[in-house]
């Protein structure tokens, strides 16, 4: 995935989330805010490096791992289900350039979803 469109999902999945959760930005600040943004990068990078290694489990390694550490910090599991779910919308929306990688990215994180609803 090129950095653009890594650039171009991580700014509109962090602006949805903060849209539709304004209350995080009174809980977490502005520091919160560039967390989230920093982690939907780490998301993503999460997801082309499972892709290029053809290693679903990799990602659901991450996400569980991802779920433990912010639902310790009071970011609950809810909120990262939102989060999976609004990546997927958005990597459908935007052409990447790379489609086989792209949808392998979105059943990577369909899966990943699967296993934090049964959390």
């Amino acid at each position: 995935m090129k950095t653009e469109e890594k650039e171009l999902i991580v700014h509109q999945v962090v602006r949805e989330i903060y849209d539709a959760y304004p209350d995080l930005l009174d809980k977490f600040g502005e520091n919160g805010r560039l967390r989230t943004e920093e982690d939907n990068y780490h998301h993503l990078n999460h997801l082309v490096s499972a892709y290029e290694m053809r290693n679903i489990d990799f990602f659901i390694d991450y996400t569980l791992w991802l779920n433990t550490l912010l639902t310790s910090r009071g970011v609950g599991t809810p909120i990262i289900i939102d989060n999976f779910e609004r990546l997927v919308r958005l990597l459908k929306q935007n052409s990447l350039e790379n489609e086989e990688e792209c949808s392998m990215c979105i059943d990577y994180l369909k899966e990943s979803l699967q296993k934090l609803r049964t959390l």
